[in-house]
């Protein structure tokens, strides 16, 4: 067989073979037997042996697996992957949906879909052709895990249809069916080997596996129901993801009732009521119901927190709970000094795992509850993830049980523990003495949505310490090659990336270097405003308190907080070291040139579709020349920035506070 010969049927095999797996795993309707598609596959893993510069780069046989992966490269997604806020009582369903309806003022319908207890994914397409696959990571980046995801056969490697935008981004689940999850712990149980403790960890823990080959043997599967582009697809949810089925995803039944168009909270609620009973009987875990708003326009009116959208809201289902014997009480210190009450329990079979620990939360809680060493108390999964203690058999406990007497010294450096007024927990003050709390900020410091500093986890940091070679995250920035390589674990390349991943670190933009640092309460979007208000770390230090507050959204306690971290002079010396060190402690001049005070004290709501700027562009604008974005009209709104298919209610507000209604165009002579 020549070339151009080889290449025909290449081609045609690859084609064939595709379809064939579309109508099995998909559409649940083989064409041809298992036999028949073994012997073409085996035909095209021929060719393609034979003709490697001919292969496709999705072709079928790597389905079969077989890239050893030694890391996960990091991609930043295209579009930030947010998590739901979740709710636990039917009653938050209802206020949800009657918020939603009340900020829009407009006809709202919504869409149920089942909380598949998986892990998210989000799949790239360009020009149809699968591209890579990213797990949700931190929201904003994640791990391509593409060679493991093209072994899951209900994933595309190509688009079917004519309409399919040039780019876009399909989203979804990756579960563990319940089936082939049992069958594998069985396979484990004969061979004397450990059970795995439930399928969504196994499925998760399948994904990073280096050897796609052995992720392809597991049999994963996957529901998608999300699609992202800047290509207009729908105009509102359901359609869309109707859409991707057109297009040979595997998406959510309708049929199955697996995902619905509400228009009440009677039918959301019918929806959720019907799979609390139902969910039993699906081949794979859920934990919940999502509700959210249908259309897309209405979802951008409604807008988002700082980590999820107000359009959406998922409930979870209520958690197993067990009894079990509490028998101690051990102490947390975290990286601030918190306090954190951990009860020790008789070990107890919950949820797929077995409970040994729950969090008490403070000490609050332990006298709301009465709880006793030696109680009957119960024990249940908040979310079905964290075990927490909720009650206690009082019908149980021994007649000569004693009142819970709370620490009062730190369990690490034995320091007395201090409770400001106002505050739930009680903390450590010891901050430049406590071992764990030095630890603790220095872990902090390198993890990915800080510092992201490559080569160094919270064990090496751990193991720096002990060694005696950091006492603080400036001290990071002393290392030298010298003083790794004798240490255990440490072989020349991991003492490379270590050096090379702090010095790549002196490039992270100083809001986030702000937010490493650990000012208490100072979280990512609070070291964001302060940033851009104060543009340096000199700035925010000189800054009075009221200056502080003068800041949007920050209040006295976060004032006063960073205040009393600037007036440690343990701390200005750290941050002055890190300075030194060549990190960033200001905005570039570059940076600063391009922001401006024309629309400061002026605050924009936006809404619509608009010709020329998306509305997250509009938002950064607004923001680069000192205007602050908010999500609804109220009589504090300077202008409505107003687009095509702006909701009426919206409008109607606006004239009747007498804010005043600007177009696209209004808005770029306002900031030419």
């Amino acid at each position: 067989m020549n070339k151009t010969e080889a290449k025909s049927r290449i081609d045609q095999l690859t084609h064939d073979l595709e379809e064939h797996n579309f109508q099995y795993y998909v559409k649940s309707n083989p064409t041809i037997s298992d036999f028949e598609f073994d012997n073409l596959l085996k035909e095209l893993e021929k060719l393609e042996s034979e003709f490697p510069e001919l292969a496709h780069v999705n072709s079928p046989t790597k389905r079969v697996g077989g890239d050893i992966t030694k890391k996960f490269p990091t991609v930043i997604h295209d579009y930030p992957m947010l998590s739901l806020s979740n709710s636990y009582s039917k009653e938050e369903i209802i206020e949800f949906e009657s918020r939603a309806r009340k900020l829009t003022e407009a006809d709202m319908e919504y869409v149920c879909e089942l909380k598949y207890d998986g892990v998210a994914i989000g799949i790239k397409y360009v020009n149809g052709e699968f591209m890579r696959a990213v797990t949700r990571g931190d929201g904003t980046k994640g791990e391509d895990i593409s060679a493991n995801v093209r072994t899951i056969r209900t994933v595309p490697m190509k688009l079917r249809g004519s309409d399919i935008p040039s780019e876009l981004e399909i989203r979804g689940e990756i579960f563990f069916p319940l089936d082939r999850f049992l069958a594998l712990n069985k396979q484990r149980e004969e061979a004397g080997e450990q059970l795995y403790a439930n399928p969504r960890n196994t499925a998760s823990g399948t994904l990073k596996n280096q050897d796609s080959s052995l992720v392809a043997e597991r049999g994963l599967d996957t529901y998608l129901y999300g699609v992202y582009s800047q290509s207009k697809v729908a105009t509102n949810h359901y359609d869309s993801v109707l859409k991707a089925g057109e297009w040979g995803c595997h998406i959510p039944s309708v049929s199955d009732n697996m995902i619905k168009r509400c228009k009440s909270i009677e039918e959301i609620m019918d929806f959720i009521n019907y799979w609390d009973e139902k969910r039993h009987e699906l081949n794979f875990e859920i934990d919940g119901v999502v509700i959210k708003v249908n259309d897309f326009i209405q979802q951008e009116d409604l807008g988002y927190t700082a980590k999820s959208p107000r359009w959406a809201i998922a409930y979870k289902f209520k958690a197993a709970e067990v009894t079990t014997v509490l028998e101690s009480v051990t102490y947390q210190v975290g990286r601030t000094g918190a306090i954190t009450p951990v009860a020790n329990l008789a070990a107890v079979h919950l949820a797929g795992t077995t409970v040994k620990r729950a969090s008490l939360h403070n000490s609050d809680q332990i006298e709301k509850l009465d709880l006793r060493i030696g109680d009957h108390v119960y024990v249940e999964k908040g979310g079905e993830i964290i075990p927490k203690v909720t009650g206690v058999d009082l019908s149980k406990r021994a007649s000569d049980s004693q009142p819970f007497e709370y620490a009062m010294h730190c369990p690490e450096c034995d320091t007395l523990l201090v409770r400001k007024e106002g505050e739930a927990q009680h903390y450590c003050p010891n901050d430049s003495g406590c071992p764990t709390q030095i630890v603790g900020r220095m872990q902090h410091f390198i993890s990915r949505r800080a510092m992201d500093i490559e080569g160094i986890g919270a064990e090496t940091i751990d193991q720096l310490y002990k060694e005696g070679l950091i006492r603080d995250m400036a001290d990071l920035y002393d290392l030298k090659a010298e003083q790794l390589l004798p240490l255990d674990r440490m072989a020349e390349k991991s003492v490379e990336n270590i050096l090379f991943g702090l010095e790549a670190s002196k490039q992270i933009p100083f809001e986030r270097t702000l937010f490493a640092i650990g000012i208490r309460y100072v979280g990512e979007t609070v070291a964001k405003k302060l940033a851009r208000h104060f543009h340096s770390i000199e700035n925010i230090k000189a800054a009075t308190t009221e200056e502080l507050m003068n800041v949007d959204e920050i209040g006295e306690r976060i004032a006063l907080s960073v205040r009393e971290f600037f007036d440690n002079e343990n701390n200005v010396a750290i941050v002055n070291r890190l300075k030194s060190a060549g990190l960033q402690f200001e905005i570039p001049a570059d940076q600063l040139a391009d922001q401006t005070n024309k629309l400061e004290g002026l605050t924009f709501v936006i809404s619509g579709v608009f010709d020329r700027h998306s509305r997250d562009e509009l938002k950064a604008l607004i923001e680069k020349n000192g205007g602050k974005n908010t999500g609804s009209v109220s009589a504090k709104t300077s202008y409505l920035l107003a687009g095509e298919g702006m909701g009426p209610s919206k409008r109607t507000k606006a004239e009747n506070l007498g804010v005043q209604i600007i177009s696209e165009s209004d808005f770029e002579q306002m900031i030419d």
